[in-house]
């Protein structure tokens, strides 16, 4: 069983930064794409930022150019690097570990447990 470990959530003020970071108890370093997702209270979850294997990322809508994900593989570790929060960026961000095997039906998906970012005006 993958675990996944989220940390650096907190307070802070608009226009502030927190660095998230999610250590994985697996190897990340092939056929896995590691994510992170947020929810907020009543609110459907939604993809913050993805890397794949070979490095690429994506993010979600109006979060590039103020997020960065990055990764450590020697680690099994990924970051968010969020700047210039926003009010609307508050929410309860969680990594997300997806593995990917040559038969589909094995794929796997892993949840942390959550960090808590709070952002005020």
């Amino acid at each position: 069983q993958v675990q996944l470990v989220e940390s650096g959530g907190g307070l802070v003020q608009a226009g502030g930064s927190l660095r998230l970071s999610c250590v994985a108890s697996a190897d990340i370093s092939s056929r896995v794409t590691m994510g992170w997702y947020r929810q907020a209270p009543g609110k459907q979850r939604e993809l913050v930022a993805e890397i794949g294997s070979g490095g690429s990322t994506k993010y979600g809508d109006s979060i590039y150019g103020r997020f960065t994900m990055s990764r450590d593989v020697s680690k099994s570790t990924v970051y968010l690097q969020m700047n210039n929060l926003k009010p609307d960026d508050t929410a309860v961000y969680y990594c997300n570990l997806k593995s990917w095997a040559l038969n589909s039906k094995y794929d796997r998906s892993y949840w942390g447990q959550g960090t808590q970012v709070t952002v005020s005006s």
